[in-house]
């Protein structure tokens, strides 16, 4: 039984990952994409942002029926179609239908989000619900490792739409193994889903709403440097694209085990909300510091800091709602606050890219991100002062 439990946590993480591989290479392969289609900065920026629209408006209601439904072939439906998706969008040479590929990809990747983090956090037991999140979501980090390392390499005999095609099939064949091992997982923690009609009550909730600020600026800050890192190195230092994809690399390899370290630091320490706001003042200097880097290195230590603390929060920051209001409604809530931060990220991506066209650099997008980090940490202490119910948010357990 055990066994069996660490492989379908190995196995939903995959799956989650194979849907991280195509909106990776897009940001990868952007300059590319941008020179074959002759597209501008800011459409350039549309068509990233495209799947990041449609995806934030499906994430209340996909995560509604994800409390009520089977939750593990809505994961599995949805990341099928993203990864057929993939495999179009490496066959469309128009920029019209591409970005008509990537509105319904978001609307398929929302299958994927919220029922996995569902998945997941059956897996574990309610003390450990942070460390679940992020290692859910350190599987999309591990797999833009990949992406990074061996994309530029395979770029030159296949193409960017080769590349695409490989990243489709390999999600399709992990698709398929979970599908045959994993498991749907136990929720003894889960109390009956309370009626439609209080949804809006639920999302009214001061702790949904503060902490769905948060969210936004979680993601805009997230989709803001790895949408346009490659591009700003490109373009505007002058490097080659092998050097991004190895500063990606580099980012995405510091990423995936601070998402598990964040994680295990918030649950041993019950301090999640210490977790969130010191991220965010990290990340926040290290935004400065791009603006300000003037050399190879420079950008290479500031690309470093902002990796290990840019997605650091992510677990703490899902599970401190639910650590409120229950793991019943985990899926609903959790869609929610993703919502508000694929918003965050739409608009960030498409910010960058039309202020780059504006003023022909990307110093104004950082200084953006920046001043919305700073709103996230007042945001942390507005939360400080919502009590949980039964205790204390950032008191230390007792031993």
């Amino acid at each position: 039984m055990i066994k069996r439990r660490g492989i379908t946590i190995a196995l939903i993480v995959l799956c989650q990952s194979s849907q991280a591989l195509v909106t990776g290479g897009i940001a990868l392969f952007l300059p590319l994409i941008r020179g074959d289609l002759g597209l501008s900065f800011a459409q350039g920026g549309t068509l990233a942002a495209a799947s990041t629209f449609t995806y934030a408006l499906m994430q209340v209601p996909v995560g509604v029926l994800a409390d009520r439904t089977d939750t593990r072939k809505m994961f599995l439906f949805g990341l099928l179609g993203v990864n057929v998706l993939a495999l179009g969008f490496a066959l469309i040479d128009s920029y019209g239908w591409l970005l008509a590929n990537q509105a319904v990809s978001g609307v398929l990747r929302s299958m994927a989000f919220a029922p996995g983090l569902v998945l997941i956090s059956r897996q574990f037991d309610s003390g450990k619900q942070a460390t679940a999140m992020g290692l859910y979501v350190a599987g999309g980090f591990s797999s833009s490792i990949v992406l990074n390392l061996v994309g530029p390499l395979l770029v030159g005999p296949l193409g960017w739409q080769g590349v695409f095609v490989l990243c489709a099939g390999l999600g399709v064949v992990v698709l398929i193994a979970y599908w045959l091992v994993g498991n749907n997982g136990t929720d003894a923690g889960a109390r009956k889903q309370p009626p439609l009609r209080e949804l809006p009550k639920l999302l009214r909730h001061p702790i949904v709403a503060v902490t769905s600020v948060i969210q936004f600026v979680r993601l805009a800050a997230t989709h803001g440097v790895v949408m346009w890192l490659p591009s700003f190195v490109v373009v505007e230092k002058g490097y080659s694209i092998q050097t991004a994809g190895l500063l990606v690399a580099l980012g995405a390899a510091l990423t995936a085990p601070s998402n598990i370290m964040g994680g295990y630091v918030a649950d041993r320490t019950g301090r999640p909300l210490a977790v969130v706001g010191v991220s965010l003042t990290i990340v926040a200097a290290s935004l400065v510091g791009l603006v300000l880097a003037d050399s190879l290195p420079m950008i290479i230590a500031m690309v470093a800091v902002n990796s290990i603390v840019i997605q650091l929060y992510f677990g703490p920051l899902f599970a401190i709602p639910i650590q409120y209001l229950g793991r019943s409604v985990a899926g609903a809530i959790s869609g929610f606050g993703n919502f508000w931060a694929n918003l965050g990220g739409f608009t960030a991506v498409w910010a960058l890219g039309a202020l780059k066209d504006a003023t022909g650099a990307f110093d104004a997008g950082f200084l953006l991100l920046t001043g919305l980090c700073v709103v996230g940490v007042v945001a942390v202490l507005v939360v400080r002062r919502i009590p949980v119910p039964g205790q204390q948010m950032d008191s230390t357990p007792s031993k």
